[in-house]
């Protein structure tokens, strides 16, 4: 997963960025032309933003970017990259060395080495063994 910091990130929709509320319907979003998905965190504790990444990545089949904005803290993202998310845009006050300390925690995860997740349904170790 990649980290940015929140000074590099500007919501702009564009054509091919698409800047999608909290609680609209991903699964009625128009996605044609879109190569990435804003979906905001307007409180940490509001976690509608993972059902939404998840059914883009499941039942819409999106594999472009999908990007979490709003009130991200780094002990949420273990679980964003498990529920689809590609890019992770931190609160001001997240420090980026220890956002990437604890990604490295969770080397499996990236993978679906134990668990399958959004983007690796099977685990890794069904993965090789149906290779």
């Amino acid at each position: 997963m990649k980290l940015l910091p929140f000074a590099d990130h500007t919501v702009i929709e564009t054509p091919t960025v698409l800047v999608l509320a909290n609680d609209a319907d991903p699964l009625q979003a128009a996605l044609e032309g879109v190569t990435r998905i804003d979906l905001h965190f307007p409180k940490f504790t509001d976690g509608r933003a993972f059902s939404q990444a998840f059914l883009l990545r499941r039942r819409r089949e999106f594999s472009g970017e999908i990007r979490a904005t709003g009130d991200v803290l780094v002990d949420q993202l273990a679980q964003m990259e498990r529920s689809g998310f590609d890019v992770a845009v931190l609160r001001a006050d997240q420090d980026m060395a220890i956002a990437q300390r604890v990604l490295a925690s969770y080397p499996g995860y990236g993978v679906g080495r134990y668990q399958g997740d959004a983007v690796h349904v099977q685990p890794h170790f069904k993965e090789a063994a149906a290779a």
